[in-house]
């Protein structure tokens, strides 16, 4: 079991079975706590319980109506903000390069439009995952799960 905080902030993911998934994946990576912001669906809902689970019921987690204040929130309780993010707009650090400092939260964002800039303005770090194919991006769950797991190496 872990003994820092790892949090994950969803911002305006649209897909009930990607947030789903991203409750399953975060049991199994012992994320401390899932904030679902902004459209995010939060359970109970048919289908994130039948991606999850029953992780929808063991991964504590909270609705925050915007992202921004979240953060800021965050960041006054010396929590490190990391963005993962493929649409660069701004100085981007690959995932395998990355030294986490924890407490941290990895901020996922829509699965089209990502994270807004001013949310990416307010990390402390933005991490992306290299492409080596024809798309631009990994879904979003999938991102998380790389992510997630190589961050979780330094986490103890």
């Amino acid at each position: 079991m872990f003994t820092q905080d790892f949090y994950v902030v969803c911002d305006n993911i649209r897909s009930t079975f990607n947030v789903g998934a991203i409750f399953r994946t975060a049991d199994a990576a012992g994320i401390t706590k899932i904030y679902l912001c902004g459209y995010t669906p939060t359970p109970p809902r048919d289908e994130i319980e039948k991606v999850a689970l029953g992780a929808e019921k063991t991964v504590p987690w909270e609705h925050v109506a915007q992202t921004w204040r979240l953060l800021e929130r965050l960041k006054a309780q010396d929590v490190q903000i990391v963005a993962l993010e493929n649409n660069l707009r701004l100085p981007a650090i690959d995932y395998r390069e990355f030294l986490p400092q924890f407490p941290s939260a990895l901020v996922l964002g829509n699965e089209v439009t990502g994270l807004s800039e001013a949310l990416l303005k307010r990390a402390d770090a933005i991490l992306t995952l290299p492409m080596h194919g024809t798309k631009e991006s990994l879904n979003v769950a999938v991102a998380f799960g790389i992510a997630t797991y190589r961050l979780n190496e330094r986490r103890s």
